[in-house]
């Protein structure tokens, strides 16, 4: 027997020494174990006087972690020992059993800790949930209780951190997130993203040797403050964004170069490539619909009329298919799966309706040669308060175009000629690149633009930053809005822009580290607040 208890002993309590199992019972669907103190006296708490003068015992009910898929009830007797110590003020004190008890705890050590690693990965109610699976009773607010009990990391001296901010709420409430930029490991969260709240961490900091940041003005000017000795470096990602940014402003103010652009000739398809069903005669049937719903119709239609054949009627199949029993109808009364397809498109009343009679008139008559625009405003004279849109919508699908009209292409958006000058040559389609260069060709000022993208991209891939003062008397001299004011105010922050295109240090780890937070922020629905969150986000 006593073998036996040894063995469970083991089992129950393999890091816990000083406890010895006395019985172990099963009670419905629990399991019940009986324990002892072993240690023939203990410490005081207050003088760590030892002593071994026994007052009484009692018996303790700790709940413990689950045993063999069973919740488990740990009995524990421990003892109450006289404090000898004379300049002692404590008369009695209660053993404590280190690694499974402490003072005032209702449950063990390792269900505390397996509770507070539960409520970290999942936070609340989920972590509630999966508890309860796991036989552990307890609620979402003990696990947040229990993992706002544990500890904060370690503090260590970091030689270079990263520095941004993410949003508590956004658009409303920010904070500020730093990180060590060699281990990647968050080393705090602050609740403001102002200098005044980064400076006090940056002083206690005195080890700082980098900054890694955006171009934000309160970070600069927190390291400026607190973290003189510290080499700021301004990240490349954002200085790639504030260009971008300047170039879509340049593109802006010479939109008027992108109307009336020369239409690129691209070179015409080799006869070996084109589809010899491309010459041939149209088919006089109508081609198959096409598209995700047209799929998903054969596929339904097929299936319904294959278990007709098989002798299933309607409710029976709508039953097996879980669909309702008018949907099935529809489809066994289709001949055709085209007909399902077909049949969703209904011309629906317009405004315009009665205005295309005068409109289809007032266009043959000027034989295609008035504007659509001004037979809008012909029509708006009679009583129509559509809008221009409807019209033009119309004209484009149903009024006949004259002998040989082409319509002209709409002119490149300022977006899209942004994305052909800020992009990589490399990613541009060869449309693209007959585009660009029409628009080079046509406007000088866009060309100048897109002659000092290429040359600051280069030096941001490069980290050749030495070339910087020359970019920006370029830009300067271009006298081009957007770029030049962007090389402007390259001068205010100088420093930490050549540091940026010369050294490796960059804020790509502070970013990885801001979705972290945000993955987390979901995870708790948006609704907990600063402290938990930082607490989850060290402790991850």
């Amino acid at each position: 027997m006593n073998e036996v208890l040894s063995r469970l002993q083991e089992l129950l309590f393999p890091s816990v020494p000083g406890v010895a199992v006395v019985a172990v019972r099963t009670e419905g669907e629990a399991i019940r174990v009986e324990a002892r103190c072993t240690p023939i006296g203990a410490a005081c708490p207050d003088c760590s006087y030892w002593t071994e003068r026994v007052h009484s015992s009692y018996l303790r009910f700790p709940a413990d972690l689950p045993a063999a898929g069973r919740s488990a009830q740990l009995v524990l007797r421990v003892r109450r020992f006289f404090c000898t110590a004379r300049a002692c003020g404590r008369r009695t004190f209660v053993e404590q059993v280190p690694g499974l008890t402490r003072r005032h705890g209702r449950v063990t050590e390792r269900l505390r800790q397996t509770m507070g690693a539960i409520g970290l990965a999942l936070a609340g109610r989920a972590g509630a949930r999966l508890a309860r699976l796991m036989g552990i009773a307890t609620s979402r607010t003990t696990l947040l209780r229990r993992v706002m009990d544990l500890p904060d990391p370690t503090a260590t001296r970091p030689r270079a951190v990263g520095v941004d901010d993410f949003a508590l709420r956004r658009g409303h409430v920010y904070g500020t997130v730093v990180i060590d930029a060699e281990t990647h490991q968050v080393l705090d969260l602050l609740p403001e993203r102002d200098a005044a709240t980064l400076a006090p961490w940056l002083a206690a900091h005195p080890e700082i040797e980098v900054i890694c940041r955006d171009r934000a003005g309160a970070y600069a000017e927190a390291a400026d403050t607190a973290a003189p000795q510290a080499l700021q470096v301004a990240d490349r990602f954002h200085l790639w964004q504030n260009l971008a940014t300047a170039v879509e402003k340049t593109v802006a103010a010479h939109r008027t170069c992108l109307r009336d652009l020369p239409p690129s000739n691209p070179e015409p398809e080799p006869v070996w490539e084109t589809p010899a069903e491309a010459n041939s005669g149209q088919n006089d049937e109508e081609e198959d619909p096409t598209g995700r719903f047209a799929e998903r119709a054969r596929a339904h239609h097929a299936l319904v009329h294959e278990l007709l054949e098989q002798g299933m009627g309607i409710r029976h199949i709508a039953r097996h298919l879980g669909w309702g029993r008018h949907t099935v109808q529809r489809y066994a009364r289709a001949a055709r799966w085209q007909d399902m397809v077909k049949g969703r498109k209904r011309q629906l009343p317009s405004k315009l309706d009665p205005f295309k009679p005068y409109l289809a008139q007032r266009w043959a008559e000027a034989d295609g040669k008035v504007t659509v625009f001004d037979l809008y405003r012909e029509i708006t004279a009679r009583g129509f308060r559509g809008h221009y849109s409807t019209v033009r919508d119309w004209a484009r699908r149903d009024l006949p175009r004259p002998e040989g009209f082409a319509p002209a292409p709409p002119p490149p958006s300022v977006r899209q000629v942004t994305g052909w000058l800020t992009r990589h040559p490399a990613t541009l389609t060869e449309g693209d690149k007959l585009h660009r260069k029409a628009v080079l060709d046509r406007c000088p000022e866009l060309a100048s633009a897109a002659e000092l993208t290429s040359s600051f991209a280069e030096m941001l891939t490069t980290l050749s930053g030495t070339r910087l003062p020359e970019w920006i008397t370029e830009a300067t001299d271009a006298n081009l809005p957007g770029i030049s004011s962007f090389a402007t105010g390259l001068h205010s922050d100088f420093e930490a822009v050549t540091a940026g295109l010369t050294t490796d240090w960059n804020s790509g780890p502070v970013e990885g580290a801001v979705n972290r937070i945000k993955m987390l922020k979901r995870q708790m629905f948006g609704r907990a607040g600063f402290t938990l969150l930082r607490k989850r986000v060290l402790l991850a």
